[in-house]
């Protein structure tokens, strides 16, 4: 195997060399042809014979050295590693009223959901074993990614989770926002979330639920989807952001002009509640960063499945044998041609 087989790529100008070689091979051998008619005792000499294969070891060192740029390295031991693993769905709500600052600490330019993102991404960062996915909803679900083990990609999906804008602005892909964006469909985001989960391999599925609002949209109520999770056997974990009441938010006066309006905020806490007993999970209510981050401790120590992982690690690396063979024969071929006839390959 090789660890860097783009190089081969080199294989098409190396190509080309061997045949503008074989070519001009091939034109003094008619020419060499023609004169041995006239001049038949004449023979040519070792040197001239060693010569004319020079060219050949020059290339053969060529192709040795692309070989050893491809990375040549052969499989020692393949290690197979035990891990506690979790199989977890985030599910957050990205609806309108994600853009409360009251999670900001004073500040104006830091939303509730940039306060989420940022606990979870410390979540994730603290469980490099777990399968880890992302579902966001506001009036419909969207998976943003699947089950996975690559949480670097899957951080890079959560920083770009981001709030539909007003009722009929124009959002950063230049699609028109519509109405049912600015809505809460819980029941949608849950349902999708266990979709992913159903067959994950991990025994212990866990659901953490985020919402600020109450469930206005969706195909699906929340208590349909809360009993399909019973049922499953996955275990949901709901926090409530915020609290009902006037909340500062970001808005736009009639002149364009951002200002910080008072808007009232609904925060359905006995949904999530009914939704975390349902399915043998637990409800927290959140108004500050840090009962986030300690909520997600706690679930952090909830029980794990041991999930065994191949792991192909350790190599043999053939590349420097290689290397010397193919620029001991370039070297050695350039050396000769230009001692003896005064030009390179």
């Amino acid at each position: 195997m090789f660890a860097f087989p783009w190089a081969f790529l080199l294989l098409l100008p190396w190509a080309v060399a061997c045949w503008r070689v074989w070519r001009s091979a091939r034109a003094k051998g008619v020419v060499f042809a023609s004169a041995s008619t006239r001049f038949t005792s004449l023979k040519p000499s070792w040197r001239q014979r060693l010569c004319a294969f020079l060219p050949a070891v020059f290339l053969i060192g060529a192709l040795c050295l692309i070989i050893g740029a491809a990375g040549p390295r052969s499989l020692l031991s393949r290690e197979v590693r035990s891990a506690d693993a979790l199989a977890v769905m985030m599910t957050v709500d990205v609806s309108g009223s994600m853009r409360a600052l009251d999670l900001s600490e004073g500040r104006h330019d830091v939303t509730r959901l940039d306060v989420v993102k940022r606990i979870f991404r410390e979540f994730v960062e603290q469980r490099p074993e777990d399968l880890i996915g992302l579902v966001s909803f506001g009036g419909y679900a969207s998976v943003r990614a699947p089950l996975t083990a690559d949480h670097r990609a899957l951080l890079h999906t959560l920083s770009g989770v981001t709030i539909p804008g007003e009722h009929g602005e124009v959002d950063n892909r230049g699609r028109r926002v519509t109405s049912d964006e600015l809505q809460t469909a819980i029941g949608d985001g849950l349902a999708v979330s266990l979709l992913r989960l159903k067959d994950a391999a991990p025994k212990t599925k866990v659901v953490i639920l985020l919402s600020d609002g109450e469930s206005n949209a969706g195909a699906v109520t929340p208590m349909e989807a809360a009993k399909a999770a019973a049922d499953l056997g996955v275990r949901v974990y709901t926090i409530g952001v915020g609290t009902t009441g006037l909340t500062k938010v970001r808005a736009r006066d009639m002149w364009g002009k951002e200002v910080l309006a008072d808007v009232h905020m609904t925060l359905d806490e006995e949904t999530l509640k009914t939704i975390a007993e349902t399915t043998g999970g637990e409800y927290a209510n959140v108004r500050e960063p840090e009962q986030l981050a300690a909520f997600l401790n706690h679930i952090s120590e909830l029980e794990t499945t041991r999930v065994e992982r191949q792991i192909y690690a350790r190599y043999a690396s053939h590349t420097q044998i290689w290397l010397l063979i193919g620029g001991g024969c370039c070297l050695l071929a350039t050396a000769l041609l230009m001692a003896w006839i005064r030009r390179p390959v």
